[in-house]
């Protein structure tokens, strides 16, 4: 599986992008970029591609077949392609907080310790539906690694479209997310002009 090595601060000052999105509670030190460049049109469209792709660790070919499977979606593309990257397995793991970062909630399902209604489910990229309650495995609730991630997220803002039971690691899909719901800092439509070309 290919793995980028880049430093994530460094690879967030370089998008523009505050690390906090993907669960870093260091504010960046952005330093003072001397002479702002111009960015050209597709520079910018670019960019979006790479920062959404960044924050939900999405490699190239994947992240054009989800592109691809929300063109084919009712509504607007941009609108889909978020809902679909936030209704990943991870990401929702990330989001009801039993993971520090996004990375760590990736690998807390690929080692099986997630379950979706009852079932346990090891791939990152699993969509969420209404209705599906996603909890850690009974076997690995009691492990310190979970009391220590609490620690840190309990006080994370769960978003409206879940219910999270926190001391339970146990949460349910309320209904699935809107773009307003997603607190992502990528302008979809960036990312839609591109792949329209």
């Amino acid at each position: 599986m290919a793995v980028n090595r880049t430093p994530v601060l460094k690879r967030c000052r370089s998008l523009d992008l505050d690390p906090v999105f993907l669960g870093y509670d260091k504010k960046s030190n952005r330093q003072k970029t001397h002479g702002n460049k111009k960015m050209s049109e597709y520079g910018l469209q670019l960019r979006e591609k790479q920062k959404a792709k960044f924050i939900y660790g999405v490699l190239e070919k994947p992240f054009r077949n989800y592109y691809e499977r929300a063109d084919r979606m009712k509504g607007m593309t941009g609108e889909n392609l978020m809902v679909l990257l936030e209704r990943r397995l991870d990401s929702v793991v990330f989001r009801m907080g039993f993971a520090r970062t996004r990375k760590e909630a990736r690998q807390i399902v690929d080692h099986k310790n997630v379950a979706v209604n009852g079932k346990v489910i090891n791939i990152p990229s699993y969509q969420v539906k209404a209705g599906d309650v996603v909890e850690i495995r009974e076997k690995s609730k009691s492990l310190q690694r979970y009391k220590d991630v609490i620690e840190v997220t309990g006080s994370r803002l769960v978003p409206e479209w879940m219910d999270v039971d926190i001391e339970g690691l146990k949460g349910t899909i309320k209904n699935l997310p809107t773009r307003e719901m997603i607190d992502v800092p990528v302008d979809e439509m960036l990312i839609v002009e591109l792949y329209s070309k």
